[in-house]
């Protein structure tokens, strides 16, 4: 089974080399890498160059101006020609060796499951190797009351996004959301839960940037249950915060 993995990056210098390093480590050698850049102006595209031949010819890449995050996403789809897809951002670390290994025989001791999702670990910004919070996806349950997949974990066989759709463009902040509520709550998708961490997720940005994001974040997930025609109450930004908290005790 080939394994596509996509990273996106923009002015990523400062923490994309530990993302190489940790695709570089995997076990699992039928993968490609694909990288798209936004145009950096930074060193990214130097370590880019300088990590292509370390990949024996499986990272593939472009650099050009994109429409933000989402539409770079959509690029790799379109790129990817393995079974199976997965993304790792330019900041975050595949938090196991064995990680795509791992994915793979889910994938391939039962061939009727269309996507794999497992556990996150938030890490500080400058100690990837010190945990803030311990995301536990669990099995599957309601959207609608609080519960997600942690998107970074999320891994699809490449059929179900031809069949389906990729990201909606239409969303700036959730449309990570927008597609696992699309594919897992419309379209039933079959899913299989791996209770591990497979990610290592960098926490950073600005308190006032983030509680804006929030913000934002929490009205476009209300607008995807809306788009897809699936019932949610008022209150779903407190049932999507409780989650959060417990993150902190486990």
């Amino acid at each position: 089974m080939k394994f596509s993995l996509i990273t996106v990056t923009f002015n990523s210098g400062q923490t994309i080399r530990n993302t190489f390093d940790s695709v570089l480590k995997q076990t699992y050698s039928d993968f490609e890498y694909i990288l798209i850049d936004g145009s950096s102006k930074d060193n990214t595209l130097d370590f880019i160059n300088e990590y292509v031949s370390k990949f024996n010819g499986r990272l593939r890449w472009i650099s050009e101006k994109d429409d933000g995050l989402y539409d770079a996403m959509n690029k790799g789809f379109s790129m990817a020609t393995g079974d199976v897809i997965g993304i790792i951002n330019s900041d975050d670390v595949l938090a196991d060796p064995a990680a795509i290994e791992k994915v793979v025989k889910c994938f391939e001791r039962d061939e009727t499951i269309d996507a794999v999702y497992a556990d996150l670990y938030y890490v500080a910004q400058n100690d990837i190797s010190k945990i803030v919070r311990h995301w536990v996806s669990g099995e599957q349950r309601s959207f609608a009351k609080g519960w997600h997949p942690a998107h970074p974990t999320f891994y699809v066989k490449k059929e179900v996004y031809h069949k389906y759709g990729a990201f909606d463009l239409d969303f700036k902040f959730a449309a990570d959301f927008e597609l696992m509520l699309r594919l897992i709550e419309k379209y039933h998708i079959k899913l299989h839960y791996l209770p591990e961490p497979l990610v290592r997720m960098r926490l950073g940005g600005t308190t006032s940037k983030n509680l804006s994001n929030i913000r934002k974040g929490n009205i476009e997930c209300i607008n995807a249950f809306k788009k897809n025609n699936i019932p949610v109450s008022s209150l779903y930004p407190l049932f999507r915060l409780l989650p959060k908290l417990k993150q902190y005790f486990q």
